[in-house]
């Protein structure tokens, strides 16, 4: 009894500390327990999902778009053999997300309700109660990057010891999703700015770079070339189709076939799938085209710079919008919730194998009234619109050009970067947008911080010395 105690007490202090916070942590755990009984048992894409079970099953080095961080945490869980436990994790680490930036923010002095705010978008946001519902990598990205972006920024100077904690998060990150690779050379720079002790940004480009490096030998001593991906040039290539245009790039002979073909689709990632388009009718598949493709988009590039940033940004601006734009059309960008049965797809190649082998309960999704009426009408009020989003991130600049502090510096730019990129090396998508949330609402609240103490800031560099008296 004197155990439970010595445990319970300080976390009953905690909780009357943080009475708001608490708060909204228990209404934010009702809604996924609500999302659960709406929608058993999870959300399964049409093939991502299944390549993450199928991979979590059989562990190895995948050359497509799927690197092995998040195959790793639904092998962790592979004894329960069930999708419902995958999301009822996932949901829990939605939940950490949320505590993270709010600790964070309390531990750099922002106010309570600042820190209540800048946490609630991710606790309350609709979208991503069903981002956690799927069988999908997100999450688990997400929880990554805010809780790396989080240590570097809890104090002025970061110890060494979250220095190596954010290195190794930012790698486990960069192998869950690539697009965070560019994040440690960002985070690495903006130290550099803010001339923190070189030992910290030392330690954390060890600890980033070698799971990064270790997992790309593993790669290649399977597929025979070191790397992490064997699909970033088909990426790149889609991006290059919007506005790619052969009389000015002037491809050599064997790279004219991946030119534009006639084919016209209304969203860059379209044409990674699309049968029709140029790259699909060539034989020997994604992975044996990657390079030439790799090598026609940075052609493309640099031949037409103009238009290719013209691409980008006309596509980053959706995220700005009022109201969700489909993205490409045949999505439903952020009101998924729904009635009706979801079974699997009688064509998914991937479906008996996953079910034999890690839930032998497989079924499709299926929608459980009253809850998934709550879940229907709660979701067009709870959702953060692209307004709302771009008044986040002006916040956060504020604080990023603050002096002499610039606390805010290094998640503004995380989240910009992580806004940006994924439509730099492909395409716009609402669900990619989503990391960039939490991020962006540290860096907002951050704006609110206190100033750190002299000695404090003094130690990072961040205050001027006072000139010497001769």
């Amino acid at each position: 009894m004197a155990a439970y105690a010595r445990v319970l007490l300080p976390v009953l202090a905690g909780m009357r500390r943080h009475r708001a916070f608490t708060v909204a942590l228990v209404a934010a755990a009702v809604l996924r327990m609500v999302t659960m009984l709406g929608y058993p048992p999870a959300r399964l894409y049409w093939y991502d999902s299944f390549a993450y079970l199928r991979n979590a099953v059989h562990l190895q080095p995948e050359q497509g778009f799927h690197p092995i961080g998040y195959p790793l945490l639904l092998r962790a869980l592979l004894p329960f053999h069930s999708v419902e436990v995958v999301v009822a994790v996932q949901h829990a680490m939605g939940l950490a997300t949320g505590v993270v930036v709010y600790a964070a923010l309390r531990g750099r002095g922002s106010p309570g309700w600042a820190a209540v705010a800048a946490s609630a978008p991710g606790l309350f946001d609709a979208s991503f109660l069903r981002l956690e519902h799927a069988v999908v990598s997100d999450t688990l990205f997400i929880l990554l990057v805010v809780t790396a972006t989080a240590l570097l920024v809890r104090r002025p100077v970061p110890s060494a010891r979250a220095a190596a904690t954010a290195g190794l998060l930012l790698a486990g990150a960069a192998l869950t999703r690539t697009i965070a690779l560019p994040l440690l050379l960002l985070v690495l720079l903006v130290l550099a700015v803010r001339r923190v002790p070189w030992r910290r940004p030392a330690v954390l480009a060890l600890t980033g770079l070698l799971p990064v490096a270790a997992y790309a030998a593993w790669y290649g001593g399977v597929h025979g070339r070191i790397g992490v991906s064997g699909t970033d040039g088909v990426a790149l290539w889609a991006r290059s189709m919007t506005f790619a245009d052969c009389a000015v790039i002037r491809p050599p002979r064997d790279l004219a076939p991946l030119c534009p073909n006639g084919t016209v689709l209304d969203a860059a990632g379209e044409y990674v799938w699309a049968k029709e388009s140029s790259l699909n009718r060539l034989p020997g598949g994604h992975v044996a085209l990657n390079d030439r493709a790799r090598t026609f988009a940075l052609r493309a590039v640099a031949a037409q710079p103009l238009d290719y940033l013209r691409d980008v940004v006309k596509n980053t601006a959706l995220a700005f919008a009022w109201t969700p734009v489909a993205h490409p059309a045949r999505t439903v960008p952020a009101f998924g919730f729904a009635l009706g049965t979801w079974p699997l797809p009688a064509d998914q190649p991937l479906a008996d194998q996953v079910r034999r082998e890690y839930d032998p309960d497989l079924t499709g999704m299926r929608s459980v009234r009253p809850y998934a009426d709550l879940l229907i009408a709660y979701q067009y009020a709870a959702y953060l619109r692209g307004p709302l989003l771009a008044a986040v991130l002006l916040l956060g600049l504020t604080g990023a050009l603050r002096r002499p502090w610039r606390q805010a510096a290094l998640p503004w730019a995380v989240a910009v970067t992580l806004l940006v990129a994924p439509v730099a090396v492909l395409d716009f998508d609402h669900r990619y947008v989503l990391p960039v949330v939490p991020v962006a609402c540290l860096a907002a609240g951050l704006a609110f911080a206190r100033a750190p103490r002299r000695e404090e800031a003094d130690k990072a560099g961040e205050l001027p010395r006072e000139a010497p008296v001769g």
